[in-house]
Order: structure tokens, then sequence, then C-alpha cells
């Protein structure tokens, strides 16, 4: 399953499973390529990718690309560095009330979106106006602001956000593409406009986006109001950039090894080495943050209401050997359900879980799976132990339908019999929303730990409405606790605690197979240079320069 997005409007939840990932800040993450040479002023940068999204808005679609491709567009209230911690961008300087439901934002002066419209605090309340708007429609962003209940224009320059409850996650979700501040002009042209144009402060100017072929995009020469800490200040350096669409992998290596495109992104794990080993070409990456890509046992039904035997499908199935050959150690295998440069994320946590197929089938036989059918299966009471798979072939990436095939066979060994669903893209979130399913499977990126709320809380179970993210269905109200005390607490420290608790529990009661850590493979050719990293681990553009041959 490709990343899911995190839970929004009311009956978002489980349709959300199904948004493809086709695909912060200017400060965060370093640069892809420093090769000590002095920055220069022009040139077009030319770079693809291996998807587009169906629409541009950020505000609507929860697609990865949809990032990617209105970043350079798009300036947020805040920024997250790579350290985790919260910096000014548009909004010079916030306070935060006692009861933690007002964020009050005292913004820059002078900020202009391209067309003209000057930035302000009736541009902001117009922003988060929208993303909640049901008009809007939206999969992602909506979600990231769950407790949003209105903005208050105190002045030009003062913009107070109150929430219905506490919700300490919202900075964060604020440094992020999806809240990021579009022209209020723009908005008001409808979605329809939005779903092919982008207009906003950034360093750059959408000039066209045409589907199935890209998007193109010219320096904004009036740019002068990056986020604190930026490597440097005032335009892009580029005067042009371009980012393609190529689908198919072996002809986006192509374009780039013959230098039809300076730069690439999504490049396959097989194809890793061979443009390691190409003159002047070189490979970076980034995990993103967020939710592993990782496997959801159903707690609530079936065979895995039983911890024993989710624990033996857990223990009995060497993940990290499969994940190391399978992607030539370019994904890491993953102990956790979030990834390792997630805020938030417990480093201890790998102990908890190891390959130990003994342990596994002699939990199977505490379980009472102890009979075995002419095929080798596992059996109780005349039933064999058999996992239903909720898998979408279609639209699988990363070669994961070739590792569940490996997952699988390793399964069979311990008596375990996987079967695939027949479930398509029109017909998964229904099979979701009942709970008619063993297993589930998919990443849910975000910027911070905040990502375990979506996939652990009992309030996410999927419903009969669509609304949910909670796949393992599972319930828990020491976990239901942990996170909720997230939410009111503005200390790093302690939230880093809680969440590290809530991954602990998880893996202790087997609600979640980590697999591997999703990572975006970054090849550069010899004319680009620093291409950086957005917090969400995939490529800026604002500092990148070209060396003309």
């Amino acid at each position: 399953m490709h990343v899911l997005r995190r839970r929004g409007t009311r009956g978002s939840g489980v349709a959300v499973m199904l948004a493809a990932s086709l695909g912060l800040t200017a400060c965060g993450g370093g640069t892809a390529q420093d090769r000590g040479a002095t920055p220069v002023l022009g040139g077009t940068l030319r770079f693809a990718v291996h998807a587009e999204p169906s629409n541009l808005d950020p505000h609507a679609s929860p697609s990865d690309v949809t990032g990617l491709l209105t970043r350079p567009v798009l300036d947020s209230l805040v920024a997250m560095d790579g350290a985790g911690r919260i910096r000014p961008w548009l909004a010079e300087s916030w306070k935060v009330s006692a009861d933690h439901r007002t964020y009050t934002f005292t913004l820059r002066d002078g900020v202009r979106f391209s067309d003209g419209t000057p930035f302000d605090a009736a541009a902001v309340k117009a922003n988060l106006d929208h993303v909640v708007d049901p008009r809007t429609k939206s999969a992602l962003a909506a979600g990231l602001i769950p407790s949003y209940r209105e903005t208050e224009v105190v002045d030009a320059r003062t913009a107070r956000v109150e929430l219905s409850r506490p919700h300490s996650p919202l900075l964060s979700a604020l440094s992020t593409p999806y809240l990021g501040m579009q022209s209020p002009a723009a908005l008001k042209k409808g979605p329809e406009f939005l779903a092919r144009q982008i207009v906003g402060s950034g360093p750059f100017v959408m000039e066209s986006f045409v589907p199935r072929q890209g998007a193109v995009y010219h320096r904004n020469p009036n740019y002068a109001w990056p986020p604190q800490g930026a490597a440097h200040t005032g335009a892009a350096r580029l005067e042009r950039l371009q980012i393609r669409t190529i689908p198919e992998d072996s002809v986006r290596v192509g374009a780039l090894t013959s230098g039809q495109v300076d730069a690439i992104g999504g490049v396959p794990p097989v194809n890793v080495e061979q443009l390691r080993a190409g003159s002047g070409l070189k490979v970076d990456s980034r995990q993103a943050p967020g939710g592993t890509y990782n496997y959801y046992p159903n707690t609530a039904s079936g065979p895995f209401t039983d911890v024993r035997v989710r624990q033996a499908f857990g223990s009995g199935i060497d993940f990290a050997t499969i994940v190391e050959k399978l992607y030539f150690g370019v994904y890491e295998p993953s102990s956790s359900p979030v990834a390792p440069g997630t805020a938030g994320y417990a480093p201890d946590i790998g102990d908890l879980r190891r390959y130990d197929p003994q342990a596994a089938a002699a939990l199977l036989d505490q379980a009472g799976w102890t009979g075995r059918d002419p095929q080798g299966y596992r059996t109780k009471d005349g039933r064999r132990l058999t996992i239903r798979w909720m898998f979408v072939k279609s639209i699988a990436r990363e070669q994961r339908d070739v590792l569940a095939e490996q997952v699988q066979a390793a399964a069979r060994k311990l008596g375990f019999e996987v079967r695939f669903l027949d479930v398509t893209l029109s017909t998964y979130a229904g099979v979701a929303a009942r709970g008619d399913y063993d297993l589930a499977d998919f990443s849910w990126q975000r910027v911070d730990a905040d990502a375990l709320r979506d996939l652990f809380h009992s309030a996410n179970v999927p419903a009969a409405d669509g609304a949910g993210s909670n796949a393992a269905r599972y319930s828990d109200p020491q976990v239901d606790a942990w996170l909720d005390r997230t939410l009111r607490t503005e200390d790093p420290a302690e939230r880093a605690e809680l969440y590290a608790d809530v991954q602990r529990k998880v893996i202790q009661d087997a609600a979640v197979f980590p697999v591997y850590s999703p990572a975006y493979v970054l090849a550069v050719g010899e004319r680009a240079r620093d291409i950086g990293w957005e917090q969400q681990a995939y490529p800026s553009f604002y500092g990148a320069w070209v060396r003309e041959r």
C-alpha cells in the first residue's frame, strides 16, 4: 500500500489510505551535494520525478509529490530545522496561551504573494479556513489541525488562531507545505484553478503545470523572507526550475546519465550502485520522518486477536534480512513504527523485537495451533491458520509486492497461510471500514511522532463512515492516555518520553510489524549543485544552482 495520510475531516480516513505516494524547510536537512564551489546566479535546473498529483492544491491533496511541487512556491508560518526545532518564517514570533488553545502569531512585514496580494493576518485566516472548509475536500491538511476553530484578525500583522482543544503538534503541522500560505486571491478562484496553479510568496513562481509533463517555475525576484537559519537570504539562485514527470524508472535513470536532466528523485535501489559508479554522479538519500512502512495485524477479529499469534508472526519472520537483500541496503529495516529521524523516536526500541523462529513456534503451540494439515499449515480445531492480507498490488511501489511474496513464503515455514485478498482501489475502503481483513500495510509520513496517534489511538479505529487510520484496530486505555497527554504539553522532552512509551507498548503487544524506513533517494549530475532537503525528506531548490559547462 502507498503512503497513508492523516485522518482529516470526518469520513476521509479510509479513503485517505488509498492516496498514492507520488513523489522542511529551507533551513533544515543540509544539501544533497556540497562540492566546494562558489554559488552562481542564473541558469535552469532540470529535475525529474516518478509521479505527479491529480491535484496541485496541498490543502486538498495528500500526495508527497504535491508537497514537492508546491514547496518552491509556498512559504509557511513557521519552519522546522534539521534538529526538529521550530523556527520563525512568515511568522516572526508567536505566543501560546496557558490553556494551549490559543496561538497568537506576529507576522513579518512587507511580504507579498507573487500576484501582488499582501500577506497579512487576513491571508492566514483565509488559508486555514480554506483547509477546513468541507468544499476543499481535504485529504490531509485538515487532519493536521483537527481542533482548529477559527482565526481572529487582530490587526494586519497579528493573527490569533483558536483551537477547540489543545493540540501541541500544531506548530510542526504549520511547518509543512500542506498548510502553506496561498494567495487569498487565488483561493477565491476555486478548486479547478487550484488543481493546476498555485500562487504563493515563495522563492519561485509557478509558470505552468501540464499533466504527464511536469511543472515550470521562474525565480521570484522580490523574495526576501526565507526562514530563520536559511543558508542564504534574498532571491533563489536559479533563474528557472523545471520538474519533469518521468514515471518509468529506467527512462528516468537514462535521462540523468545521458544529461537530459540534472537530477532525479525516486531512484530505484537496484540502480543506486550503478549511479554511484557513474562519472560525475552523486547519490544521496534521506529517511522520511513519521511512520515507517509497517504491517498492521487486525487485533479486533480473526487469528491476530491472540497476542501470542501476533508475537509469533512478528518474531518468526526475518524481516530485516528480507529487506536488506531486496533493497540492497538502500532502505533500512525498521524496529519501531516511526522512523529514526522522527522527533520522538525511541532509540532503544530495537531490543524489544528480535528474530526467533523457535520462540515463535512455541508461542503458536501455546495458542493452540498445534496441528498440521497435509500442506504443512498449522491448524486448531480443524481450522487452518489463515491470514487474509488486504494488499492492493496495482499500486504497490518500491517492490512491495515482491516483499509481500517473500514474507508470505517465510510465514508458510512457520505454519501460516497468508492469502492476498482480491482488493482493488474501488473496494479497499469498504473492506477496511468493515474490518474484514487480518493484515494491512502502509507507510504514514509525518514530521513528528504524532503519527502514532493516527496509527494507534482507539478514536482512530476505522468506522463505518470511513474515518480512521488505526488499521490494527488497536485499543489500549494506557496508550490512549499517553497520546492524549502529548496534546497538552509543550515540553518536547515530556512529549518524546510519552511517544517512546507508546512505541514500546505497541511493539510489546505486537500491534504492528515494522518493516522498513522509506527514504527519498536522489541522484545528481555534475551540473547541479546544492539541492537541499526538506524536513519531510524530499528535495529543496531554494539554495540550488547550476554550473554551466
